[in-house]
């Protein structure tokens, strides 16, 4: 995580969706592990990963802290204040806007707009005596490094003139003095590179979500502040130079002061349209003189990647129009200190590797003729040569390959399938099979067996002719719940089968197996079982019939014996008395 530069990634927010290098025009993207980098010699600032994030993972360097401690010193601070602010502030007047942030602790609030009309002034008189040629605005510090990185050889063109915040800036120090502070405020991310390469003159830039973040800790509102009487833009409101937020205001200002009606004015927002229009770009018809006003964000600054874009982008463009009015004469526009500045080319040239180790970076993603060259921009990178060449320069992984990724996965779901001893069928809500193996086809006869053969998978295959219990299958999609059946006897076979949900109501799954021999054993042994049951109970009740018999046989016998031992007494005692009479 590099929080030195004006972006970095949140680790463990990055979801390794690849959406950021997909929208960012230059690449300064490095995947690494599954989280996704910026690669600051590579980035030009344009916020464009920032916004487009779904997870917030691209975050903006954080300024308010540094904010805080210049608010709480004793050195005066200004702020450059982008003007933008009339459609981000909507329903907030400028006097209010400027109580709210002198109540943060700015000693007074002043337009950048005031540098963009000293820029318009400085080009008008240029071009004025200008000779024929290309020239670049310097105006928007992300377009202006895009060319010196991605279009070095364009760099010469590019005015020399510093930027309207720079400008600004000096325009402050030479107003208040070399003892003060600045601080912009604005949309752009890139400001804060400025802020980096000319802490001179600007003391810190913030964006519009960093000042609303100081309000709402502050507990002030700038809706419901109230203003005094010397609340105004210090040391006087802009004119002219508040157009410059939206697409062909630079070029409205300039044209405006010129005298040379030979110029040739074009405006390219967007770093796309900027890259399709000067690229390849060599000399221009001779006695052509063309001004380019280069503008990074699609519509100009009102759409930077920092600013709200709640309403539609005409009517903040008409905000910006309705605020910025053109005086009636051009005025003198100068100041003290020189706003001059040079671009020189800082081209950014990774490593050309060669045709071979192309080709092995593309084999390594399973690229292996023209035609697995799907350029799908799954990976984010337009082409599958452009993604090999970021493969070898290690600002990409093999995983970001979606049709590798999905090659990969259907070889181990091959795989598994193939190993697995039991019938597997995959099908979709349509009853159509997306894959089965080869114990599924040898379950439904031998025709199946032989379609198998001849197409791995059956993919496509009506379900419906191949099962005879498919409806068990609609039944799970159209419920969305499992079916299982232990024992399903269709015909003479029986199956014990298992259908689960893979996406509910639009995919199921099936394990099947034939369980009919087994069953067949199982009656087998149960009735050799029922059979030795049954004779041992016979041979039980003839034991028992026997012993019963038995039993009766000696109940006779002992009744008798009993019965001759009871009459024998009797006897012997009439005797007795006989034989004494």
């Amino acid at each position: 995580m590099n929080h030195s530069y004006p972006v970095y990634t949140v680790e463990a927010e990055c979801q390794d969706c690849y959406k950021c290098v997909r929208h960012c025009p230059v690449k300064a993207i490095q995947v690494r592990d599954g989280h996704a980098a910026v690669i600051p010699e590579m980035c030009v600032a344009c916020g464009n990963c920032v916004e487009v994030c779904p997870v917030k993972a691209k975050q903006v360097r954080n300024g308010t802290g540094r904010a805080r401690q210049l608010l709480a010193g004793d050195v005066p601070v200004y702020a450059s204040l982008a003007p933008s602010w009339v459609s981000e502030f909507r329903g907030v007047s400028a006097a209010q806007l400027i109580r709210a942030l002198k109540e943060l602790g700015f000693t007074g609030v002043s337009e950048t707009a005031l540098g963009a009309q000293l820029v318009s002034a400085r080009l008008a008189r240029e071009l004025d005596t200008a000779p024929e040629g290309l020239l670049l605005s310097s105006a928007c510090p992300t377009s202006v490094d895009f060319i010196r990185k991605y279009l070095p050889e364009l760099a010469e063109n590019i005015t020399p003139v510093a930027s309207p915040l720079i400008a600004h800036c000096q325009l402050l120090h030479d107003t208040f003095g070399e003892n003060i502070r600045t601080v912009f405020i604005g949309p752009c991310i890139a400001k804060k590179n400025e802020s980096d390469r000319h802490p001179e003159l600007l003391s810190l830039a913030l964006t519009y979500p960093e000042l609303r973040q100081l309000f709402r800790e502050e507990g002030i509102d700038p809706k419901r502040v109230t203003p005094k009487a010397d609340d105004s833009f210090i040391p006087e409101s802009a004119e002219e130079g508040a157009r410059y937020p939206i697409e062909g205001g630079m070029n409205d200002t300039i044209a405006f002061q010129t005298t040379n009606r030979k110029v040739h004015y074009v405006t390219l927002s967007g770093l796309e349209n900027i890259e399709l229009a000067l690229s390849g770009l060599g000399e221009l018809p001779k006695g052509e003189t063309i001004f380019v006003e280069m503008l990074a964000c699609h519509g100009g600054c009102v759409h930077g990647p920092c600013a709200e874009h709640d309403s539609p982008g005409l009517l903040e463009r008409l905000r910006v129009l309705n605020y910025a009015k053109l005086p009636e004469q051009p005025k003198e526009r100068t100041t003290q200190g020189g706003i001059g500045d040079d671009f020189p080319a800082a081209a950014f040239a990774p490593p050309a590797p060669g045709i071979s180790e192309i080709t092995a970076a593309l084999r390594s993603i399973g690229k292996n003729s023209p035609e697995d060259e799907l350029n799908c921009d799954g990976c984010g990178y337009d082409t599958c040569r452009n993604f090999a060449q970021a493969l070898l320069a290690g600002r990409a992984e093999p995983s970001m390959c979606v049709s590798y990724l999905k090659k990969q996965a259907q070889k181990k779901a091959n795989a598994l399938l193939r190993s697995i001893s039991s019938a597997v069928v995959i099908t979709d809500k349509k009853l159509q099979i997306i894959e089965c193996n080869r114990n599924f086809a040898a379950l439904f006869g031998e025709d199946i067996l032989e379609a198998f053969d001849a197409c791995p998978g059956l993919a496509g295959a009506d379900l419906t002719r191949i099962v005879p219990f498919a409806g068990l299958f609609a039944s799970a999609l159209q419920s969305g719940h499992d079916v299982r059946r232990d024992s399903l006897k269709v015909g003479k076979r029986l199956y014990n089968l298992n259908i689960f949900n893979i996406e509910p109501r639009e995919v199921v799954g099936a394990v099947i197996f034939d369980v009919t021999n087994t069953e067949m054993r199982r009656e087998q042994i149960a009735a050799r079982a029922r059979e030795v049951i049954d004779r041992n109970l016979a041979t039980v009740q003839e034991i028992a019939c026997r012993l019963g018999e038995q039993m009766a046989d000696t109940e006779l016998l002992l009744r008798s014996i009993a019965d001759n031992y009871a009459d024998e007494p009797a006897e012997n005692d009439a005797q007795r008395e006989k034989a004494e009479s």
